[in-house]
């Protein structure tokens, strides 16, 4: 099945891509891209180990390369794809942005977003689940099975 350029689909390809470096590199494997005008202006991956940084998530980093390349700290217009449903750090993080729209590919049954009462999420921010979750999950337990063996 071909992807359409600029679905959904595409993005998170994009970001998968981003997960792939990480898992490269030994990190939790999830990757983010955020794009404007249906161009990628940032590209990340989480880098917790690598920096020594807990708050080194892939959305953190997308943000403030996205904010540098649009020249202003507000992402209204821009819509986050991450491989995993973004933690509460990463939500909140969120909405000081006032992004667009969220797309995320695998849900995070221990520490998402999702799992709070209340949403943390910017209002006018749209969410969108499950983008190509089995390819985003399947990464992720691929990662974790390694690391118990």
């Amino acid at each position: 099945m071909a992807m359409e350029l600029f679905s959904d689909e595409y993005f998170m390809q994009e970001a998968l891509k981003e997960a792939q470096k990480a898992f490269h590199k030994d990190e939790v494997p999830v990757g983010a891209v955020i794009v404007w005008n249906n161009q990628v202006i940032a590209r990340a991956h989480n880098l917790t180990e690598t920096l020594n940084d807990v708050t080194a998530h892939a959305e953190m980093q997308a943000f403030t390369t996205a904010a540098g390349v649009s020249g202003g700290k507000y992402l209204a217009d821009c819509t986050l794809f991450v491989t995993l449903e973004p933690c509460v750090m990463c939500a909140g993080a969120s909405a000081w942005t006032h992004i667009g729209r969220i797309v995320y590919g695998a849900d995070d049954e221990k520490k998402g977003f999702t799992l709070l009462k209340e949403s943390i999420i910017h209002p006018r921010t749209t969410i969108t689940r499950g983008v190509l979750r089995k390819d985003c999950s399947a990464l992720l337990k691929e990662f974790f099975s390694k690391k118990r063996k």
